[in-house]
């Protein structure tokens, strides 16, 4: 059988960085490398978390369901990004494809198991469950208390910062493979808002339109500035 590990490209960012050749073996064995067609969903909110995902290449977006029916998207993954994280042993978000994707899929009731044997994995991952609530709780912030043009700017930085942006890209060449809809549906805005504001940011040279999905930042310290409300 094939080692999905020995090749993997996103090894050196992704959960399994923490093992020495031994564990990422012993990872090897319980881990299935599973291929997404974009627009699919793979993860239920509220259903039983039996499987935990690591995304190895494209684009995830998580979201739930509000109590009206509608959708709040809660945050975008990519290569090297952990999903299962529950409570109650149910999954707390829904995640669908945005692109194609491919992730290592590890049943739970093994994953613990790797865990108890390389206490180093159960450390990553304790680091990338507090990086998700720092996340969660820089949402809170953007989504109550900035601005339109400040939660923008907010977005774009965070994309830069995560190397949102294909292999061979100029410095800050971010890759935006979501919707117009998403990145509205994510800040809280309106498709309107967010379209008029990327004009507005490219009419003050903060940035340049790159067909559909890309943004290189031309003035990455102005939008940071922006951003926190400078």
């Amino acid at each position: 059988m094939s080692d999905p590990c020995s090749h993997c490209e996103s090894r050196s960012i992704s959960l399994c960085s923490s093992l020495d050749e031994q564990g990422l073996a012993a990872l090897s064995r319980i881990t299935a490398a599973v291929p997404y067609a974009a627009k699919t969903d793979f993860v239920s909110e509220g259903e039983p978390a039996t499987y935990l995902f690591n995304v190895t290449s494209g684009t995830v977006k998580l979201y739930r369901l509000l109590a009206d029916g509608r959708r709040q998207i809660v945050g975008f993954l990519s290569a090297g990004d952990f999903i299962g994280i529950a409570v109650n042993d149910r999954y707390l978000y829904s995640a669908e494809t945005v692109t194609p994707v491919t992730v290592c899929r590890f049943a739970k009731s093994k994953f613990k198991t790797v865990l108890e044997d390389y206490p180093a994995l159960e450390k990553r991952l304790f680091l990338m469950a507090k990086n998700e609530l720092a996340a969660a709780q820089d949402q809170i912030l953007l989504l109550g208390r900035k601005t339109a043009r400040e939660r923008i700017a907010s977005f774009l930085v965070m994309m830069d910062k995560r190397g949102a942006q294909p292999k061979g890209a100029a410095l800050h060449a971010v890759h935006l493979p979501m919707s117009r809809s998403d990145i509205a549906d994510y800040l809280g805005l309106t498709i309107e808002t967010v379209s008029r504001t990327f004009t507005q940011f490219r009419n003050d040279g903060l940035i340049r339109l790159e067909g559909i999905s890309g943004v290189t930042l031309l003035d990455p310290d102005g939008l940071a500035e922006l951003a926190e409300g400078l």
